[in-house]
């Protein structure tokens, strides 16, 4: 009977815990939905990330995304991870031999294996907009989706995983909700839309992203004129790090102004190193590039220009720039081959610094003793 008793309290137990988890659920529940009912930028996120987590897709496909929502903008711009080619299987029959009592299979053929990635890829992008749209129906938090389709692979020439956007599409919903998916071809239905994609997705070919770029980066310090504190006949390569930050930044922004560009400096980290954010809004071409300016005296290795190349790749930018006071060795300009990097030298940066009018001039000897026995 105690044994009886004492089963029936730790259940009664289990039953109150139960109500009361199911409880607190439900309250966390309807204050997200009263958060997302007026547009608060953590619950548009948290609903659009549990659409899609609720979104079936085969167990072969490890699905993974980022969500950003701009407030206001009302743009929601996904960051999707797709599938590489490898993923996607390529059994396309099974026959069965009575005279052997074995089973026959046929594989796609690489076109076919091509053309059935591709297919798949839109499918999933033109899926991904309707699924998101649709669940914004009632509340209209979302005015436009930015999907970018983001790989992760491994580079047949160094061997190190690389990460590319292969396609990405801007897309409002009224001019989304005007399509019938059950009617159109995917790809074409995706170029329509001017979405931006190579012309063959399984070579895995890179892509500006169409995003709206955050601008309220905590690194970003206050711009300030350097241009008009140089003089005649200046060391530039014995310019304060603080001063040369700046230079390097109005230099980059009277290069891009024109193309309606953003030019932001990073916090300095004091060891002649400067980093620096151009924002293109270009819908085409644009997005994001990172300037790192090395104030140095000595040649400039591969290591710098690796340190670059990895701050590309954790940005999401589409470009880096290297710019040095001194030269560039011979293996780090073997290193940018074929990646969207540039190197501009102490030469091209004086011919940068011509528009200033002033005769500048770069001697690193000169700088070496500046540096170590500053007046």
């Amino acid at each position: 009977m105690l044994a009886y008793q004492s089963d029936v309290d730790a259940w009664q137990e289990r039953e109150s815990q139960f109500y009361r988890d199911q409880a607190a659920h439900n309250s966390r529940v309807d204050m997200l939905r009263q958060k997302h009912k007026i547009g608060e930028v953590d619950a548009v996120e948290k609903y659009a990330d549990l659409v899609l987590a609720n979104s079936p897709y085969p167990a072969w496909y490890n699905r993974d995304w980022e969500l950003d929502y701009q407030e206001e903008t009302k743009i929601l711009i996904v960051n999707y991870r797709l599938p590489n080619p490898e993923d996607i299987p390529i059994l396309a029959a099974v026959r069965y031999v009575a005279a052997r009592d074995s089973f026959d299979k046929k594989l796609l053929i690489d076109t076919q294996k091509r053309k059935h990635y591709d297919s798949i890829v839109y499918q999933i992008t033109l899926r991904t907009l309707h699924e998101l749209f649709e669940a914004d129906r009632e509340t209209k938090n979302i005015f436009a989706v930015v999907f970018n389709g983001i790989t992760e692979s491994v580079s047949n020439t160094t061997g190190q995983p690389i990460t590319s956007c292969i396609c990405s599409i801007q897309v409002g919903v009224e001019e989304f909700s005007a399509i019938n998916l059950a009617a159109v071809d995917p790809k074409a239905c995706f170029k329509g839309l001017k979405g931006v994609a190579a012309s063959s997705l399984s070579q895995l070919a890179p892509v500006p992203p169409l995003m709206m770029l955050q601008r309220d980066d905590s690194r970003f310090i206050p711009n300030v004129e350097a241009g008009s504190k140089l003089q005649e006949g200046e060391n530039i390569a014995a310019m304060s790090w603080q001063d040369f930050e700046h230079l390097i930044r109005e230099l980059f922004e009277r290069e891009f102004s024109q193309d309606g560009c953003e030019v932001r400096v990073t916090q300095g980290s004091r060891d002649g190193g400067v980093d620096a954010i151009v924002f293109d809004p270009d819908p085409i071409r644009g997005g994001k590039i990172v300037i790192q300016a090395k104030r140095y005296t000595n040649t400039v290795g591969v290591s710098a220009v690796r340190d670059l190349y990895g701050t590309v790749m954790n940005e999401g930018a589409i470009k880096g720039i290297l710019v040095t006071t001194a030269q560039f060795g011979p293996d780090a300009r073997k290193f940018v081959a074929n990646k969207p990097l540039a190197l501009i030298d102490g030469s091209g940066l004086l011919h940068m610094l011509s528009g200033y009018n002033k005769k500048l001039r770069i001697d690193l000897q000169e700088a070496k003793e500046t540096l170590q026995h500053p007046a």
